[in-house]
């Protein structure tokens, strides 16, 4: 039941490289107005060299994920576009670097219009703080020039945050980033999405820390980086956020600030005023930001009549940035025409700012299959889709057990686990591939967590996409405080899909959980899985857990047992989006 590989895409020859390939650098500073202070944007313009006034060329605007600086990737970045022909301006983001003013999480209001400050620059609209102009970025009209965004999670969502506020953007390729910091950083993969979730207390704090050391790390700091000794370098309503999220307590009115301020900093809240094409790229093994997110953006855009397309590549924030071996996208080593993700984001940029009506910029959809050899078939181990596949397979949870394939093979029964006041189950070390530690294999503890198994699958089976589960729980302890006031005390469980091979060795794909807490222990509930590109090999069974606890995330408050009862008409329900 694998998937099969589509027609060989026709890519365009790539974009025109300067003469000899070389490009000039050269170090500015910008003064830009942005949230009510005057921030410095440190920054470095990269020319091609045959690229003046009579020979003008498309521009190229990145910035660095959280916590780097334009030295960082973000100038192997502006390197690669540069070599091939593109004017680039890389730059440190608003507290970063050399860059003044606080960290704003990539608000549009602040971040975005400090970005709109240097598309200005570009277009010869304004100098830079020395008095350097510039004016030979190609232009669609007196004051907007050409110009594209790239860039990686915190530089990701910067391009959607600056094309809401300014409309002269013309190709967005934003990787591995965010689509409601809300859910990335508190998770409820329950259908109710404002009762809050469980916090991930390691990534966020990570991040935190990250942010907080700021003005430690950088010597002779600009004093518009400096909010309070109780909020160091962020907004203070991102400390405010964080301190929420750590102290384990969700009563209304914070919650309500809490999940309003997350949002309206997140590409959920301002997509609709996003009109530039956009390639979307993600990383299937990402826990920070999955699957779900760049989903999520990618059917509004399209709903709204915006241009976009979406692939999911292999490396996310999981487990390291690259994947070398694989063969894909790196750009530290500029392999831009030899992997598939970069020869589709030539091709974008190609359409877009070289305005090639004629370039093929790929399919709607399409997914990387760590199975598949990335030599084999004319797009490697990616395989293509004209959307992301529907939920077509039913699994049923049965009372033994048993994870069957018709409802009437479910037995009747009722099993009971119960959270320990200390986390039981491990999923990842949030941080561990990130700095390069390693990482214990993902367990569950006898007693803190249900599951059901399938049978040996006789054939292959290709998952490609978020599963769903419906479930009913009986928990008559949280049934008596979840109305309390605080949604702290409404019940916390982690659902999540193991590949068992036939020597009994479990695999948790890419480390992903589904934390959720519970709106109603009282009625049936609906959760979504992170998304997955998984091929569950013949011989293999398939396992669905619903766990307790995860010490990678804030759990539960107090002692909470839980049963769940099956019986062929009333039970849990299991659904795959299965490629066939």
């Amino acid at each position: 039941m694998g998937a099969a590989l589509a027609a060989p895409l026709a890519f365009a020859a790539p974009a025109p490289a300067s003469v000899t390939g070389q490009y000039t650098v050269t170090a500015l500073k910008f003064t830009v107005e942005a949230g009510g202070r005057s921030c410095t944007v440190d920054a470095d313009l990269y020319r091609p060299a045959g690229v003046d006034a009579a020979h003008p060329a498309p521009a190229v605007l990145t910035t660095n994920g959280f916590g780097g600086s334009k030295s960082d990737g973000t100038a192997d970045t502006a390197k690669a576009f540069a070599e091939r022909g593109y004017v680039g301006l890389a730059y440190s983001g608003l507290g970063f670097g050399k860059s003044g003013c606080l960290i704003s999480l990539d608000d549009p209001d602040i971040d975005g219009k400090a970005a709109s400050g240097l598309i200005d620059f570009l277009a010869g609209k304004r100098a830079a703080d020395d008095g350097t102009t510039i004016d030979y970025v190609t232009k669609d009209a007196q004051a907007d020039p050409r110009v594209g965004m790239i860039g990686g999670s915190y530089g990701g969502a910067i391009q959607l945050a600056t094309a809401a506020v300014d409309h002269r953007v013309d190709a967005l390729v934003p990787l591995i980033t965010w689509n409601d910091l809300s859910y990335s950083l508190d998770p409820n993969n329950a259908s109710n999405r404002r009762v809050p979730g469980a916090a991930k207390w390691q990534w966020m704090n990570g991040f935190y820390l990250i942010g907080e050391g700021q003005p430690l790390l950088v010597p002779s700091l600009d004093p518009s980086r400096i909010n309070s000794l109780t909020c160091l370098h962020f907004a203070t309503q991102a400390c405010e956020t964080i301190r929420t999220l750590n102290s384990g307590r969700y009563p209304a009115d914070k919650t309500a600030a809490l999940q309003e301020y997350a949002r309206s900093v997140s590409p959920v809240s301002y997509l609709p005023q996003v009109k530039a094409p956009t390639l979307l790229v993600q990383g299937q093994a990402d826990s920070l930001f999955n699957l779900n997110e760049a989903q999520a953006t990618y059917e509004t855009l399209k709903a709204q009549g915006t241009t976009a397309k979406m692939i999911w590549q292999s490396w996310g924030h999981s487990g390291g940035l690259t994947d070398p071996a694989s063969g894909e996208l790196n750009l530290s080593e500029g392999n831009l025409e030899t992997s598939y993700v970069g020869k589709r984001i030539l091709s974008w940029f190609d359409r877009y700012l070289h305005q090639k009506k004629g370039v093929d910029t790929g399919p709607a959809f399409a997914y990387h299959r760590d199975w598949v050899p990335g030599d084999s078939g004319p797009n490697g181990s990616y395989a293509t889709a004209p959307k992301v596949p529907a939920l077509s397979q039913k699994l049923y949870l049965s009372g033994d057990g048993k994870l069957v394939d018709n409802r009437a093979k479910v037995a009747r029964g009722s099993r009971e686990y119960r959270n320990w006041l200390i986390p039981t189950s491990h999923s990842e070390s949030s941080l561990a591939g990130m700095i390069g530690l390693p990482d214990p294999a993902p367990r569950d503890t006898k007693g803190t967590c249900l599951d059901w198994t399938s049978e040996p699958l006789t054939a292959p089976v290709d998952v490609v996409g978020a599963p769903k589960a419906t479930l009913k729980v009986v928990s008559p302890r949280t049934e008596k405080v979840q109305n309390s006031g605080d949604a702290a005390d409404k019940l916390v469980l982690f659902a999540k899909l193991y590949d068992i091979a036939p020597d009994g060795k479990k695999t948790l794909v890419h480390r992903l959980v589904a934390p959720v807490r519970v709106p109603d222990v009282t009625k049936p509930f609906t959760l979504s899985l992170p998304g997955i590109v998984h091929r569950y090999e013949a011989g293999h069974k398939l396992q669905f857990t619903v766990a307790a606890s995860d010490d990678a995330y804030v759990g539960n408050r107090g002692v909470k047992p839980v049963t769940v009862t099956s019986a062929p008409e009333d039970t849990g329900v299991l659904q795959l989006p299965v490629v066939r």
